[in-house]
């Protein structure tokens, strides 16, 4: 589903800190009122990076007929791109260009039960999904993992929505979510909504083939932040534009080509649509593959990348899809 955001100019209305990593935003229109959205939308905001524009998609939290405005959590990540550093450094008062709301994680209610499953801050879609279900007085199980106890974000709220369907897991604790039990337990018909790492997700796919439901009633979301390695600069090569770039840590790939002014397709930039994928020409160590788009046997072979999350540890050369205009 392809991006249109019509932009806006809005304004930091409030701030909150939901854990020490985690500030709730809420952003209102400098003009007219926000619009309304449905559970599973997301805000695309910009962002100056480092003296250069980018933008970044952050979940809306909260309910649709919230009339305090656009209600996002930010997670900081201090070995991420920056974009949610930039966020950081906004005040009360502060303006900020922001999209309509966008949706590509349609929630869907005529499916018997429904298990959410959210890993980290990928909980930010789930707020919403599980007071609509609840609201609707349909079936809802929400599996919740985090690193530790101060990082379960909205946990208490979503304790008194939800009770015992709600099942928290700390990783600091040794714990580990019992995903076979919980797809097992579903009837016939059940949905399930996952949002975080894409290793997470890759968990969840596994579980519910294995247990031989039906692929099209896994919908999900990443953010594109489930590499098996940490990030590491490494060297690019794009013969057909004769460039050599570097590519930093807290850089990404696309970026670093989009700076070099080689234009690539792009629309999620989370690693979901795959348009952004280019073909390897050679490769000088590892691909660091943290896409859902590419399926295993893609990725063993090396020959694409999606380069708006994945990552290289040594040297890579990429082909791009831009052709030199022959003129007859």
């Amino acid at each position: 589903m392809k991006s249109n955001p019509n932009w806006q100019t809005a304004r930091i209305a409030a701030l909150r800190d939901v854990t020490p990593t985690v500030r709730e935003f809420i952003i209102t229109p400098a003009a007219g009122s926000a619009e309304r959205w449905a559970p599973g939308a997301h805000l695309m905001v910009q962002v100056n990076v480092a003296g250069q524009p980018q933008t970044r998609s952050y979940s809306l939290v909260g309910l649709p007929e919230d009339a305090a405005g656009y209600r996002i959590a930010v997670k900081c990540l201090m070995d991420g791109h920056g974009g949610s550093r930039a966020m950081w450094q906004l005040a009360v008062g502060d303006s900020i260009e922001v999209s309509a709301p966008q949706n590509h994680f349609p929630l869907a209610y005529l499916a018997p039960a429904t298990l959410l499953v959210a890993g980290g801050i990928g909980i930010t879609p789930m707020v919403s999904m599980a007071h609509a279900l609840v609201k609707r007085g349909l079936p809802v199980k929400l599996l919740y993992a985090a690193r530790s106890t101060a990082e379960l974000a909205f946990a208490e709220a979503l304790r008194s929505l939800l009770g015992d369907a709600l099942v928290t897991c700390v990783s600091e604790q040794g714990e580990v979510l019992d995903l076979g039990r919980a797809i097992d337990e579903l009837p016939l018909g059940a949905q399930v909504y996952v949002c975080g790492p894409s290793r997470l997700l890759d968990a969840v796919r596994r579980r519910w083939l294995d247990a031989g439901r039906a692929e099209p009633s896994l919908r999900f979301e990443t953010f594109g932040s489930g590499g098996q390695l940490p990030p590491a600069g490494f060297d690019v090569a794009v013969p057909r534009h004769q460039t050599e770039l570097h590519v930093a840590p807290d850089q990404s790939l696309i970026e670093v080509l989009e700076a070099a002014g080689i234009e690539v397709m792009n629309d999620c930039r989370r690693g979901e649509c795959g348009l952004c994928a280019l073909d390897v020409l050679a490769l000088d160590g590892e691909i660091d593959h943290r896409d859902v788009f590419l399926s295993a046997h893609e990725k063993q072979e090396n020959k694409r990348i999606c380069v708006c999350v994945s990552r290289v540890v040594g040297r890579i050369t990429l082909d791009t899809a831009w052709r030199e205009e022959v003129v007859s």
